[in-house]
């Protein structure tokens, strides 16, 4: 999920800085820079993350410059005292990129800003970083910076920090983060076998959006290779569609979520995030409302992909689609060997969800 933070801390009133709060918050903003005596007073406005300057604040912000000590030893002493850093440095040049790289390797969220956007390293930062646990924002004063610093090297920062207090601002920066786009590579993989696989508890994964005709979630047995399982988005003579749902498979499968984490069917609760994917791999991050378990039959679907053979199991129902490289949704109830699906490949094994470079095998 890409983050939209503001700079609430610079109005010359309490009501100009609530102003600008309250903007962000109707914007969808996750977080703001707040100033230490208004910490208590914005926390009653809504939810946010919310960054200052002392031990007010959820989040303790760290200035490069405004501190004594070593900018990454003061992020690495906080975190052992187990507060959430965010470390703010103002990049000029070589020797702020790296401050910034070695701080970001302690801390929660690493804010870049320049007043010259075009000397900020941004792609350095974001490869520098991207294996550490530092969210990358980047300092931006509009709409058109923003869009900019959400696509550098593709996969862009992990957030923005909008400079600017103006609401229409705002509103076109929250509409930038939340419709950037996570792409997911899925390829054709042909079926091998479809067989029945007795009964057991099949997992019904209902969001609170809407979901359209090619789009679903990705899952299967093994994190290796996750199929793309359709939304319930599809008009049928025997129920009524379900735009919202996806009939993903068995407790034991794992989905995708929106961090590129895998977590398990049984696992998931309301208000938790998994990923939207489309059969042109565009990803969404959408919302669990409720899970359904239920005992079923069950269709065991075997799959050769990439020289390897993998499996998923879903409920042995016509309802149950997965989607062919055309894009278009597939029936388990008809599918044949022969017959090609789409699937994401992994080469990395997982720890908990989270993708190792180990060797694990699964079956």
């Amino acid at each position: 999920m890409k983050l939209f933070w503001v700079d609430a801390s610079r109005g010359k009133s309490w009501e100009e800085r609530k102003q600008v709060l309250t903007s962000a918050l109707e914007a969808g903003a996750h977080g703001a820079i707040v100033l230490p005596e208004d910490a208590s007073r914005a926390a009653v406005l809504g939810r946010l993350t919310l960054a200052c300057e002392s031990d007010a604040c959820s989040c303790v912000l760290l200035r490069a410059g405004s501190i004594e000590e070593d900018l990454a030893e003061a992020a690495k002493a906080l975190k052992e005292a187990g507060r959430e850093v965010a470390v703010y440095v103002e990049v000029r040049g070589k020797k702020d990129e790296r401050l910034a790289v070695l701080a970001g390797r302690h801390a929660d969220y690493v804010i870049l800003v320049a007043k010259d956007w075009k000397v900020i390293p941004l792609e350095n930062l974001i490869a520098e970083l991207q294996d550490e646990r530092a969210k990358v924002i980047a300092g931006v004063s509009d709409a058109d910076e923003a869009e900019v610093a959400l696509e550098t090297l593709e996969v862009g920062a992990d957030g923005v920090l909008l400079l600017s207090t103006e609401r229409e601002e705002m509103l076109r920066v929250s509409e930038l983060v939340s419709g950037a786009e996570l792409r997911v590579e899925l390829m054709p993989a042909r079926v091998t076998e479809v067989r029945q696989a007795g009964t057991g508890d099949r997992v019904c994964v209902d969001t609170t959006s809407l979901l359209g005709v090619g789009e679903g979630m990705l899952v299967g047995s093994q994190a290796e290779c996750l199929f793309l399982v359709h939304s319930e988005s599809l008009e049928s003579e025997y129920v009524s569609s379900r735009p919202f749902r996806v009939n993903a498979g068995a407790v034991h499968a794992y989905v995708l979520t929106p961090e590129g984490r895998t977590r398990y069917l049984s696992e998931l609760a309301s208000g938790e995030s998994v990923l939207a994917v489309s059969a042109e791999g565009s990803g969404r991050e959408v919302v669990v409302g409720r899970v359904k378990i239920e005992r079923r039959p069950m269709l065991l679907v075997e799959v050769e992909a990439a020289g390897r053979r993998y499996t998923h199991i879903l409920q042995n129902a016509e309802t149950v689609n997965l989607v062919s490289p055309e894009g278009k949704p597939v029936s388990v109830s008809v599918l044949k060997p022969g017959d090609e699906v789409l699937v994401h490949l992994s080469s990395q094994a997982r720890h908990f969800g989270k993708s190792v470079k180990e060797s694990i095998i699964e079956r």
